[in-house]
């Protein structure tokens, strides 16, 4: 059957697109369109579940944090997935932090209410567990980029995904996202961002990205970017970029 939503409005869900109309008309009745701000945070390590989001035009970092306060981004989250894996695991708690990095549109669920649209050998269980799968592609794959690449990979990488995840070519991030993705101090980050715009690659201006040349950012990112792309492709469909 044709999925319910269009997708050329680039507007709505991709996971919640892939149901067919009768499938998404009974989870209509729960969900609730909501407005994200920057900095939002929408889960919080270690507290108990109140929503499952499942952004359309907004972005989120999955964020780790050190004792010292130290953080890192450890997993992005746009309109091709949902918030609240470890529900689907059986988990009552969130493990780490989302925080929206992107302005925009979520719809979002009840906790309770996504749990009897789980429960038992569901359409949502199913298209929740392939997002997972390819969830995870990223998580593993980020520990290996952080570890082995360049911190110029592994920004073109970084600002690739954001350009996946939102609609047209701009989009704004401040150098106090860009840190925590990298793991660098803010002036690492002015530093390089410098050296993409000197390229031509991007175009960088108080916090608003414009990519320049898709192509040469992919040639400036490293294999991992193509990798988990092709993960996402894979369990979900193309991206629209």
């Amino acid at each position: 059957m044709e999925p319910r939503l269009n997708l050329l409005q680039n507007s709505e869900n991709r996971l919640l697109a892939t149901l067919s109309a009768e499938e998404y008309n009974a989870l209509q009745p729960h969900l609730e369109m909501v407005e994200n701000s920057l900095r939002e945070e929408v889960q919080t390590r270690n507290q108990a579940f109140e929503y499952v989001y499942f952004p359309c035009t907004s972005v989120f970092s999955v964020i780790a944090t050190m004792r010292s306060g130290a953080a890192v981004e450890v997993g992005t989250i746009g309109s091709e997935g949902f918030i609240g894996i470890e529900l689907l695991m059986g988990g009552e708690y969130s493990i780490e932090t989302t925080i929206c990095q992107i302005v925009g549109k979520s719809l979002r669920m009840p906790v309770a209410d996504f749990k009897r649209a789980i429960d038992g050998n569901t359409p949502l269980r199913r298209i929740a567990q392939r997002f997972i799968q390819a969830y995870l592609s990223l998580v593993s794959q980020s520990v290996a980029c952080n570890r082995l690449h360049t911190i110029d990979e592994r920004f073109a990488r970084w600002i690739l995904m954001t350009h996946d995840r939102v609609i047209g070519n701009e989009f704004y991030l401040t150098q106090e996202f860009l840190a925590i993705m990298l793991g660098v101090h803010r002036p690492s980050v002015t530093v390089i961002a410098h050296t993409f715009q000197q390229s031509g690659l991007i175009r960088y201006t108080r916090g608003k990205f414009t990519i320049l040349d898709r192509k040469g950012m992919e040639e400036a990112s490293c294999e991992c970017y193509s990798a988990v792309r092709l993960q996402f492709e894979r369990f979900l469909g193309a991206f629209n970029k």
